[in-house]
This record gives C-alpha cells, structure tokens and sequence, in this order.
C-alpha cells in the first residue's frame, strides 16, 4: 500500500475550489474584523452594561490574549484532530461564542464570551491561510497568498468602520450578531469542502509547551494591551506580568527546543528565510495596526470626525488595496524580484505616512483621500511577498506551523505598535503642550489679539467682564490641546514612516533564487 505521504498531491479546482477559498478568506476577515469592530462601540457598551472605563477595556484584552495563544498552536491542534474537523470546530465556537457576546448583560460575561471567541478566532486565521495556500499548486500558490493577503488588509480596516456604523445606526449587540449567519453558512461549507491533510499523524501532546506558551505569549499580551492605561512599570501588576512573561517564554523555548514532539516546531526556523518573513511579519503588524490605530484618534480628536464619517472615508483607500493585488500578482508572474516588490510597496507606505504628517486644522478629507489610495496599493505590495517569504518551501503540517508563527508574530506586532504609539503619543503630548503654553502671554500680540477677540465675543453676548475673560481663556486652552494633539499625531506618523526604514536592511538580506515557479518568492534555504 503507497503511503499517503508519497501519493501525488491532488487540488480542488472550478466550483468546490471557490467555495473552499470564499469559505477560508471570509472566516480569516471575520476573525481580524473582531480584532478592531468593539474598539468605537466600547464607550456605549461601557455605559449600557455599567462598567467603567478601565474595565471595559478587558473585551478587548481577553479577545487579544485568547487569540495570540491559540494561532501559534492552530497547527499542533489542526493536525491532533484533523483540519477539517479543527477548522470547523473553530468556527462554531467563534459563531456560539459571538451570539453569546451579544446576548451579555453584565462585563464580565461578556468578558467570558470574548475570550472564547478569541480562542475559536485564533483557530479561523492560520488555518484559513493554510486551507487557502494548499488549495493551489506550488506554481499558483501566488494567487492564494494574494487571497489570504488581501483578507489580511481589509479585516483590521473594515472593522472600525462596520463597528462605527453599527454603533451608530443599531445598537453594540449587532456588532456580534452579524457573525452568526455568515458563522453558521461557514460551518456548513467548511465541514462540506475542507479536507484533511494527507499523511500526517497524531501528534503526542506536548502540555509544558502549551502552559509555558500560554504564560509567557498571554502575559505579554496582557502587558501590551494594558499597560498604558496602568502607567506600565509604575504598575504591580504589570511588572508581575513581565517577569511571568519572560520565565514563560524562556521555560517555552527551552522545552520546544529539547523534545521530539513540540507543540510549536521553533526548529523551522533554522530556515532563514523564514526568520527573516517572521521578523517582517512582527514589523508590518507594528505598521498596519499601529497606523489604523493611530488615524481614526487623530481625526476624531483633533478635526471632529465622527466614527461613521472615519469608517466611510477609509472604504475607497480598502478597494484600492484590489489594484495593489494586481499589480503584485502581475509583478511576480513576470519574475521580478521579490525584494523590489516589497520595497516599492514600503516606499509607498513610508510615503503616505510622510503626506499624512503634515496635516493642519484646516485639513479634509479631500487633503487624505491620496494617501490612503497610496496606501492601499503600497500595503498589498509589502504584505503579500512578505506572506510568500515566511512559508516559501513548505508544505504539510510544516507549512500550517510556520503559518501559525508568522501570524502570531503579526498580532503581536500590532499590539507593540499600539503601545509604542501610546507611549510615544503621551510624552510627545507633553512635550509639544509645554513648548507652546509660553506663546500665550501678554507680549506676544498674536496670543493676545485671539484672547482679546474671543473675550469681547463673549461680551456682546451678554457674559459679564470676568466671565468673558474665564470664557475666554478656556476656549484658548481648547484651541492649544487641539493644536497640540495635532502637532503629535503628526509627528507620529512621521516617525512610523522612520522606523518603517528600518526594515530595508532585513529585506536586503533576503535569500532569493530565482526558479522556474514565480510562487516561490524565496529560496527554502
């Protein structure tokens, strides 16, 4: 009998192939949406279930830390219990799990929930990816990293703008409910179309290695997500989490590298070229969160968008991202190096961020809608090689663990970017505040013809002498933090578009041979 290993691979094609890609790509967008749709609702869910500020928070955090442990173990638990059955386990328990958000009358059921969605959501992104990329030949597998990269995309983007929407015209438990039709038709065509991988066995169940990855990559979570609102080191609790972080990471690494039966094959990363699209990975998720992050705060804050206005500007740079893909596709079937893609395409983001900071409080929409068209060809062209690098050569169950870590890393990228932004947002507040409060004093004449201005507009309104002045001085010091919100903002674009520069030496030193399948973006070894 010829071992499964050794039959020659077999491939969906025509209408069971595109079932099996609208399947994999609308659970992965599904999954990243819920990474970002709570953020502009948490204000009405925080006063309709009578929690504060601080503690709703936690439907954030709970969803981040069940998600980051559970993608780098998609593999392990893929192969235990068979990828059709763990692929579609995952969507059931992320669609239960969403109906039960929605149905939560206090904050910590709903906080229950949220982790629970986070754990079957984990399972959605890096299985998808690999349900996608196996669907086509080694030679095609372009088109499936273009598939899976533009999911990618639009998931984090789409959900502050679905989130705003609904929040606006319906109520926060829509937010939830939508997943369950779209959860439960993608159940019943993943058990339908998704196939289990051939040959691959029973792993044994390494429990220290998911314990010490639950710790360590759940404490650093944590840290990330609330460690801004804690004030970080200041804060018992963080440092508790940050030293259980490094023992667990450490006692992880260690006991990956030491037995025969990982739960997480580090080893895989013997292959370089892997080491180097993981690193990417991490950067790029400090990039696309951090900026997605950064920009709705800087809008609402600053010019006095509304989150329906955000969502809705932000939908024609997404579509765009569909001429980003391709040109990347049409670029590699060509055989043009991989680094020049993914350098154009960190050129154009580098360059979107640059227009963006110098924006003023007379900016519009009509001011960003270039950048983000930029951005949308430019990030598509920097993600979808990236992707193609981190698991170029791989196949099998090799393949659905690098996918795992890769995505992992990109999660946790975005989460660093967020707290970087905020650490940075809050001093540079400081910074700039305390640089433009000596402007405003009595021998500056612009300073004082503005107060003076706004004192006897308040006079003729019929507001007393000392009234007008109070008035006025308070309207004066909403105008400095305006500008000074704005000056920062500015100046942290321009410093993600800095750091963006750091990654070309990393991409520099990718390994590329060129070979006769474009696909294969990057030599294996």
């Amino acid at each position: 009998m010829t071992p499964a290993s050794s039959a020659p691979a077999t491939y969906p094609t025509g209408v069971a192939r595109a079932i099996l890609l609208i399947t994999a790509v609308s659970c992965a967008i599904l999954e990243l949406i819920d990474t970002t749709v709570v953020n502009v609702s948490l204000r009405e869910i925080s006063g309709n279930i009578g929690a504060t500020t601080t503690e709703i928070a936690w439907v954030i955090t709970a969803y981040s830390i069940a998600n980051v442990i559970v993608i780098p173990l998609s593999g392990m638990l893929s192969n235990l219990f068979g990828r059709k059955l763990y692929f579609t386990s995952s969507v059931a328990i992320f669609t239960f799990s969403s109906l039960m958000c929605g149905f939560s009358g206090n904050l910590w059921m709903l906080v229950f929930w949220r982790f629970v969605q986070g754990i079957g959501g984990g399972g959605l992104l890096s299985t998808s990816q690999s349900i996608i990329m196996d669907a086509f030949p080694p030679e095609e597998r372009a088109t499936g990293l273009m598939v899976f990269g533009l999911g990618v995309i639009l998931g984090p983007a789409f959900g502050p703008v679905l989130g705003g929407y609904i929040t606006d015209h319906l109520s926060w438990h829509w937010i939830f409910f939508l997943n369950v039709p779209i959860g439960v038709i993608a159940a019943f065509l993943s058990w339908k179309f998704v196939s289990d991988l051939a040959g691959v066995e029973k792993p044994r169940i390494d429990v220290w290695g998911i314990v010490f990855l639950a710790v360590g990559i759940g404490s650093l979570q944590y840290i990330l997500e609330e460690g801004t609102t804690a004030d970080w080191f200041s804060s018992n609790d963080i440092t508790f989490f940050f030293i259980l972080a490094i023992i667990g990471l450490i006692l992880f690494v260690i006991r990956e590298l030491s037995i025969s039966y990982p739960a997480v094959n580090l080893r895989l990363y013997g292959n370089f070229n892997l080491a180097m699209g993981s690193l990417m990975n991490f950067i790029v998720g400090i990039i696309m969160t951090g900026t997605l992050f950064i920009f709705p705060l800087f809008v609402q804050v600053s010019l006095g968008w509304t989150a329906t206005q955000t969502g809705a500007f932000m939908i024609p740079g997404m579509l765009m991202t569909v001429v980003g893909m391709v040109i990347a596709k049409k670029s590699t079937e060509k055989g043009v190096h991989p680094k020049i893609i993914i350098l154009t395409g960190l050129g154009l983001t580098v360059l979107y961020l640059v227009m963006l900071s110098f924006s003023s409080p007379e900016s519009n929409s009509g001011d960003f809608f270039w950048p983000f068209m930029i951005r949308g060809v430019g990030a598509v062209m920097m993600v979808v090689p990236v992707l193609g690098l981190a698991t170029a050569g791989l196949t099998g169950k090799n393949l659905a663990q690098a996918v795992g870590l890769s995505n992992m890393l990109r999660q946790l990228g975005g989460a660093f970017g967020v707290a970087l932004l905020n650490i940075y947002l809050s001093h540079e507040n400081a910074y700039v505040r305390n640089n433009m409060i000596p402007a405003i004093n009595p021998y500056n004449p612009l300073s004082t013809d503005y107060v003076n201005g706004i004192t006897q507009s308040m006079a003729a309104s019929g507001y007393g002498p000392d009234e007008s002045a109070q008035l006025a001085m308070q309207l004066t010091d909403t105008a400095l933090t305006r500008q000074q919100l704005l000056v920062s903002y500015n100046h942290g674009f321009m410093i993600v578009g800095l750091i963006m520069l750091l990654a070309v030496p990393l991409i520099l030193m990718i390994r590329y041979k060129k070979s006769s399948t474009p696909a294969s973006v990057a030599d294996a070894h």
